[in-house]
């Protein structure tokens, strides 16, 4: 059983990007082969300036890194460096309805909101079916919200089984029924385009300031608070032994307890959780070659697998 998983480098991930997509990512290394890609080229339909992408594709397979991938047991690497991905979306672009693309949430919605679409843009699911296909996966793991994209992928991939034979491999979404819906420092859902994330390895007095920033209501010192209702406590229910958290509520609901203190707990608890990811990173950043080495043997690994697909593609639709 195969396993694709990819994350787009759009900034320095925070405590949202590490729950509801980094850590069970890392945690399906115990459930068959698994192969995790940074999208690099999907990130280009922003037009990022080019310094910073290269910044940010660093950073996302740093900070993987030290929380826990192994490079050993995961097919690590970046999508660029896969030039087969390019080729297959091109061919399986020429047997994709336009309606198809035009019915996509995501195209819709950024749209909607005002995004100049491009054609990068709207061909966005093609992009992401050659991502999953050429690599032959059975499983994507994915949100609910996401499940239109790996449904895209399959049915692009029967029209050309239907045309070319039996080449391609149908995926099966893997629907994460408890994808965590972590809150940002205004209760809001965590999110860079709101302004309200915490990041994974933020500098300690920048990252303790945001924490005490945590917007709260208006109850006293005194006053008994409900956890249910708190960003504060919803956090910490995250990164807290169940009996921590236990703990937590009590004081919340016996009074007595400020919210300065709940975000000094909440802090406290953060720097720990990730001190050891710290160190793993530290050590990393330190031999900067042990990263390009470990992305350039993912990459021949995952090329592996895509000229393989290639071979039988390109056969199938005379090009070979």
């Amino acid at each position: 059983m195969r396993i694709l998983s990819g994350i787009q480098p759009s900034g320095e991930l925070h405590l949202g990007n590490y729950f509801a997509m980094m850590r069970p990512a890392i945690e399906l290394q115990r459930d068959g082969e698994t192969f995790l890609f940074i999208a690099d080229l999907h990130a280009l339909t922003t037009t990022p300036e080019p310094a910073k992408l290269r910044e940010r594709i660093r950073t996302v397979a740093v900070d993987f890194l030290a929380c826990g991938l192994d490079p050993e047991r995961t097919v690590f690497f970046r999508h660029s460096a896969v030039p087969e991905i390019p080729e297959l979306a091109w061919i399986l672009g020429c047997c994709t309805p336009m309606g198809l693309l035009e019915r996509c949430h995501s195209f819709k919605d950024k749209t909607a909101r005002g995004l100049s679409p491009n054609h990068g843009l709207f061909a966005y699911p093609v992009l992401m079916a050659a991502d999953i296909l050429v690599h032959r996966a059975n499983l994507v793991p994915v949100g609910r919200d996401q499940k239109q994209h790996v449904e895209v992928a399959r049915d692009i991939a029967g029209r050309f089984n239907r045309t070319y034979g039996e080449i391609l491999v149908l995926p099966e979404p893997r629907i994460r029924e408890e994808v965590a819906v972590v809150p940002g420092t205004d209760g809001q859902k965590m999110s860079k385009s709101y302004g309200n994330t915490i990041e994974l390895f933020g500098e300690e007095q920048a990252m303790r300031k945001k924490i005490m920033a945590i917007v709260t209501d208006s109850k006293g010192l005194a006053d008994p608070k409900d956890p249910a209702t708190c960003t504060i406590c919803a956090l910490h229910r995250l990164l807290a032994t169940p009996a921590e958290q236990a703990e937590l509520e009590a004081k919340y609901r016996a009074g007595g307890f400020g919210y300065g203190h709940a975000k000094q707990a909440l802090f406290d608890r953060y720097w720990e959780y990730f001190r050891p990811f710290r160190a793993r990173r530290a050590e990393l950043l330190a031999d900067p070659g042990a990263i390009d080495r470990i992305l350039a043997s993912g990459a021949e690994r995952a090329r592996d697998v895509a000229a393989a697909t290639m071979r039988d593609v390109r056969q199938a639709v005379g090009l070979a």
